[in-house]
């Protein structure tokens, strides 16, 4: 264990115990995931996939038109050291642990910012997901938390590495990609046939977003769960000043070719969005 490492182990024991008061928080469930090789990224007959599937669910060619795939890496074998990453998405009910610690500010967003921000969704559906009063909304303890910067994630991270005294922080794309996909290179974290059985997508699901692990027939090879549909998540990977990459579809979308592992989305760092949340990686 290096100094740096001692030191953040050393600390979070001492503000576990100081004060005999420190209550008790709900920890992310975890999978290890192993070092090696994995098929990152997509060809052409993948991305051209998405985009019929897109066509045919939407009636129109729109992702097409905008280029939503073009950008994707292209299909490589690529190398990862080994991580464990959390299971699931991390939840409402997680992330009060981190709000009551800290008094950080609970998931929410104003109507100019929401309109500044150019998202299409009405302002009055984000309502459903926002904390009232400092409180989560009722019956939601176990969804994923949403209305989160990458800011804020990241402040969850350090908060959750101070109470361990182990390192926790956002997921590379690449390690996300790996645990989601496996190391095959599979268009779904299934398998490469499209199921909106599988997933929590507009397809089949019920336009919002649901408990966390309800989709266990959507399981990716490593045991992660969700990593399809649900919500878009926070990566550490950048995409541009002050934008960074969020994978994995969401509840609002159709198709649904932006829900495959190696399809990304670029969004701005301060961005806190109804269709995003993050899970993540402890080192």
């Amino acid at each position: 264990m290096d100094r740096s490492a001692f030191l953040l182990h050393l600390l979070g024991t001492l503000l576990f115990a100081a004060g005999s008061v420190a209550q008790a928080i709900e920890m992310p469930e975890l999978v290890v995931i192993p070092a090696g090789p994995f098929l990152r990224g997509s060809d052409a007959a993948e991305r051209e996939a998405a985009y019929r599937l897109d066509a045919a669910a939407y009636g129109h060619d729109a992702t097409r038109q905008q280029g939503w795939y073009d950008d994707e890496p292209p299909r490589e074998e690529l190398t990862t050291d080994a991580f464990t990453i959390t299971i699931m998405p991390v939840t409402n009910r997680q992330y009060a642990d981190f709000v009551a610690a800290t008094g950080h500010r609970v998931p929410d967003i104003d109507p100019a910012s929401w309109r500044a921000s150019g998202l299409t969704q009405p302002y009055a559906l984000t309502r459903r997901h926002a904390w009232a009063d400092g409180r989560i909304p009722a019956d939601r303890e176990a969804h994923p938390v949403v209305l989160v910067s990458r800011g804020d994630a990241e402040a969850y991270a350090r908060w959750l590495s101070l109470r361990t005294g182990t390192n926790w922080r956002l997921p590379t794309e690449a390690e996300w990609e790996k645990a989601a996909r496996g190391s095959d290179g599979r268009r779904f974290p299934w398998g490469d046939a499209y199921d909106p059985a599988r997933l929590n997508s507009h397809d089949a699901g019920p336009y919002d977003t649901m408990p966390v692990g309800r989709y266990p027939d959507g399981t990716s090879p490593y045991g992660l769960l969700d990593a399809s549909g649900q919500v878009y998540e926070w990566t550490a990977t950048r995409a541009g000043p002050g934008r960074a990459v969020v994978k994995g579809g969401s509840w609002d979308d159709r198709g649904c070719g932006v829900c495959r592992p190696a399809a990304r989305h670029a969004r701005p760092d301060t961005l806190r969005h109804i269709l995003i949340g993050f899970r993540v990686v402890r080192d």
